[in-house]
């Protein structure tokens, strides 16, 4: 593994365990209201400051880094089980079956997905729950963001579907459903792995871009798409610069998985 590999594999570490440690680093929890101390600077008692209504940022930080962290790989799991449904069997199946595929899939990849999110997120109403919005916010993400994947997948089981192994398989009289689970599955599963991996910094930055727009983790629960908003009213990158901790953060661990995952990628193309 290069230095660059180990090193991305170490931040992902700390940031990861820092975020799970985030009921013991902030006990006082991220809703917490410091009236007396509002839109403050950073102290010895709130490290990076509070917002404007006296919530502590540092744990807001910690609170939204774990929301992320968490759910993005859910919402990754479900579109790389949706490609490979989709994508995979059909292009076991071949003929009609794969090109009926193909079809939704790029009438699913023509739209533009993002402002399907943002329509479905508004659709919402506005006092739901923090809990239910951190659910379909990543639910949403899991649906729409299976296409790319499923491209790869049917290309990929459209290959071994012609393979001479499967084909010595099916002369064999292997079942045709035995065969898939059998032969075709387990050498989907390299794909499966790189296409997981590679969507998590993708719903990352999706959510942040909700966030920002303010349809994404409802208030009070913290996300880095909320708390990249508060840069909104911001006149001078020196005005107040630990309000850039989030940004700074989701660009370290979004180009982590990047630095990280290079070889998935290749292996994916």
């Amino acid at each position: 593994m290069s230095l660059g590999r180990k090193l991305a594999c170490v931040v992902l570490v700390l940031v990861l365990g820092a975020s799970a440690a985030a009921n013991w680093l902030a006990p006082a929890g991220y809703s917490r209201q410091y009236r007396e101390a509002a839109n403050a600077p950073p102290s010895h008692t709130h490290w990076l400051g509070t917002d404007e209504i006296g919530r502590d940022r540092f744990a807001r930080v910690l609170f939204g880094t774990r929301i992320s962290l968490l759910l993005a790989p859910a919402a990754a799991l479900l579109s790389t089980l949706m490609a490979a449904f989709i994508g995979g069997l059909a292009g076991y199946l071949g003929g009609a079956w794969a090109r009926m595929a193909m079809a939704v899939t790029d009438l699913f990849l023509s739209l533009p997905w993002l402002f399907l999110l943002i329509t479905a997120r508004a659709l919402m109403p506005l006092n739901v729950s923090p809990l239910v919005s951190v659910l379909v916010t990543f639910l949403l993400l899991g649906l729409l963001g299976w296409t790319t994947a499923a491209r790869v997948l049917c290309t990929t089981a459209g290959a071994l579907r012609s393979s001479d192994f499967v084909r010595q398989a099916r002369a064999a009289g292997l079942p045709g459903q035995r065969l898939f689970w059998m032969h075709v599955v387990p050498n989907l599963k390299p794909v499966l792995y790189a296409q997981f991996w590679i969507s998590i910094p993708v719903f990352i930055l999706s959510e942040a871009n909700l966030g920002i727009l303010g349809l994404g983790v409802a208030e009070p629960m913290p996300s880095w798409g909320s708390l990249l908003k508060e840069l909104e009213g911001l006149v001078s990158v020196g005005e107040e610069p630990w309000k850039f901790v989030p940004l700074i953060l989701l660009v370290v661990v979004v180009t982590s998985f990047q630095v990280l995952l290079s070889r998935q990628e290749e292996v994916a193309a």
